[in-house]
């Protein structure tokens, strides 16, 4: 790795991590494509996978009190079998489907948060099999497994304080398995070290500042500009995946 690379990936991690810093997600979905425009897939997912895990210990740290771990505990058993199919489709899945599918699910999203589509009713907790298996899954293969779980919990809680903390919970427990995962399949090592040194720093002070934005930004202008930049970024390593 060179400056030329070091540089704007540093500059995509601070960035990420800002924005999680205000929201409490989309760290992932947001580094992950940008990074995989830089670095191979095989290196981003458990680089973001170790600074994720790190921001939700940092964020759940003062807000364990509010975490609901009756609405995590049934998303854990099939977030588990998603998991491992992940990491085995990771480990041997060729190049250009992988970064395709990335592409199609950020770029999914991308339009979810434009287009603001949402709704308000509380779901059944039968809903958390399909978002937790799915979550698992591309939780593990891309490192962005956020947003299965945020729609479920966001159909489930409508405090914010105790939906941002049950949030930093989830990603702690899921984050730690898919540790151990990726541990075990060689997907973790210590070639990541020298980068994580250079990341770690550049993550806990964009989410400590993004922690301290509140003035001047609403829901709504973050969702666009959050919806605004995975279209980008997905449109770019679409191309990036073909041409």
């Amino acid at each position: 790795m060179n400056l030329e690379t070091i540089a704007p990936a540093l500059a995509i991690i601070f960035g990420a991590y800002f924005i999680r810093g205000i929201t409490g997600f989309g760290s992932g979905l947001i580094s992950v494509p940008l990074l995989a425009l830089l670095l191979p897939l095989q290196t981003v997912v458990p680089l973001v996978l170790v600074l994720d895990f790190t921001a939700s210990l940092i964020m759940s740290r003062n807000a364990r009190d509010h975490v609901q771990w009756k609405e995590v505990m049934p998303l854990l058993p099939t977030s588990l079998l998603g998991i491992v199919i992940g990491v085995t489709l990771l480990l041997s899945m060729p190049r250009e489907p992988l970064l395709t599918a990335l592409a199609l699910f950020v770029i999914l999203f991308g339009l979810r948060y434009l287009l603001n589509i949402h709704g308000e009713r509380i779901v059944s907790k039968l809903w958390s099999i399909p978002a937790g298996l799915i979550g698992g899954l591309v939780g593990a293969l891309f490192g962005t497994g956020g947003p299965p779980y945020v729609i479920y919990l966001t159909h489930r809680i409508k405090d914010k304080s105790q939906l941002r903390a049950t949030f930093s919970g989830l990603f702690m427990v899921d984050g730690s398995i898919r540790i151990a995962t990726f541990v075990v399949s060689g997907l973790l090592g210590i070639y990541l070290l020298p980068l994580l040194t250079m990341s770690a720093p550049v993550m806990m002070i964009g989410l400590y500042l993004g922690g301290r934005v509140h003035v001047g930004v609403s829901n709504r202008q973050m969702l666009i500009l959050v919806g605004s930049l995975l279209l980008v970024s997905g449109g770019s390593l679409l191309f990036k995946a073909w041409f």
